[in-house]
């Protein structure tokens, strides 16, 4: 599989605790973007954050949060991610998406060596 060289970010913050159909919304996420062929996806979990509603969530032992901070990031090109936009529309209640033009410079699988 090929990502253009001008291609897309797509970066979703959600947080741990989200769900989707009785699974972490995060796991659905990445499932979907499988299902849907997309060149990949990655998902970060963060020690700290906040969102909207402006309540810290952190892995502090003294403050231990169920909901810490997740960013999944996909790339693929423009037009394959604004054809998951409306699966991501459907699975996502709050949080923020956001999308950047990026150009991808190496994307292959892992050489083994003989």
């Amino acid at each position: 599989m090929q990502i253009p060289k001008d291609a897309m970010l797509l970066r979703i913050f959600i947080g741990e605790s989200d769900r989707w159909q009785h699974q972490p919304l995060y796991e659905a996420i990445v499932m979907k973007a499988r299902e849907r062929h997309l060149a990949g996806a990655t998902v970060l979990r963060g020690p700290m954050g906040f969102g909207a509603a402006s309540r810290i969530h952190t892995a502090k032992i003294l403050r231990l949060s169920m909901d810490l901070p997740i960013v999944i990031e996909i790339v693929e090109s423009e037009e394959r991610i604004k054809e998951f936009l409306p699966d991501l529309e459907e699975m996502i209640g709050g949080g923020l998406v956001t999308l950047e033009k990026i150009q991808v410079l190496h994307y292959r699988p892992e050489r083994k060596e003989s």
